[in-house]
């Protein structure tokens, strides 16, 4: 038996590095599970996905509501949202233009409070299982630099999911956030393709964890899926910080 049978979970983002490891995961433990996203090859591309693709733009409330319809419609009930929709902007604010700030809030921000308001009369229908893991980063709590309004972004959703769990407990829904640091995903990868030498800062990003090295979407979505379960009954409201240690360091003690 799989820890999530027959459960019915909808990840947002689902055809992206860290969407596509959780509706991998939550299949693989007897889930029905749908992958909302823009499209069906996402981020990452290649052939059959996990998940049934379920199209869905975050930042459109007639698109989420058209999709949780059809979830309604097929179910009657959803147990788990996972919110794992997002995009980042390598910018300090003087260098970000507005709409690059509207948009980025759109999706990250914006986007889960869309989606979690028109997942819950669906999630009051779970019985007793009710789930909404929403995605965070480490950069809610500290920041990197030229990363200001993904900065921020990540620091409303933190706030967010506190208050949605305050709210919404009570309903016997759970409203949790995974933190992750840094992650081995497409936007990753961007990132080392466009900052030079790329096996030098692939190691360097390594060096600077206690744990020597950074997460695979699998690492994530084996969280997620604990947080998704039963076994995380008494766990709500709470940021769950996953990030090999980074930011539990001093940095400058590396000196």
């Amino acid at each position: 038996m799989g820890m999530l049978d027959d459960r019915i979970a909808v990840v947002t983002g689902g055809r992206g590095g860290v969407g596509r490891a959780v509706c991998e995961r939550f299949e693989a433990e007897g889930a029905t599970v749908y992958a909302g996203d823009l499209s069906d090859g996402g981020s990452v591309g290649g052939d059959a996905p996990a998940g049934s693709f379920l199209p869905l733009d975050v930042t459109d409330e007639a698109a989420v509501m058209a999709s949780f319809a059809q979830v309604r419609d097929t179910h009657g009930r959803l147990d788990i949202l996972v919110n794992a929709a997002g995009i980042e902007i390598e910018e300090t604010i003087e260098t970000t233009t507005l709409d690059q700030w509207n948009r980025i809030f759109a999706i990250n921000v914006t986007g889960t409070f869309l989606t979690s308001k028109h997942a819950l009369p669906l999630l009051r229908e779970s019985e007793g299982h009710a789930s909404i893991i929403n995605f965070g980063s480490y950069d809610g709590f500290i920041a990197d630099p030229e990363l200001a309004a993904y900065c921020a972004t990540k620091g409303a959703v933190h706030a967010l999911t506190k208050a949605m769990a305050c709210d919404h407990s009570p309903e016997g829904i759970r409203v949790n956030a995974v933190c992750p640091g840094y992650v081995d995903t497409p936007m990753l990868q961007s990132f080392f393709q466009e900052n030079g030498d790329i096996d030098s800062l692939q190691q360097a990003v390594r060096d600077v964890h206690p744990l020597r090295t950074y997460g695979t979407p699998t690492d994530i979505a084996n969280l997620v899926n604990w947080l998704a379960s039963d076994e995380a009954r008494y766990a709500s409201g709470q940021l769950w910080v996953l990030d090999g240690g980074l930011s539990a360091q001093v940095q400058q003690m590396r000196l």
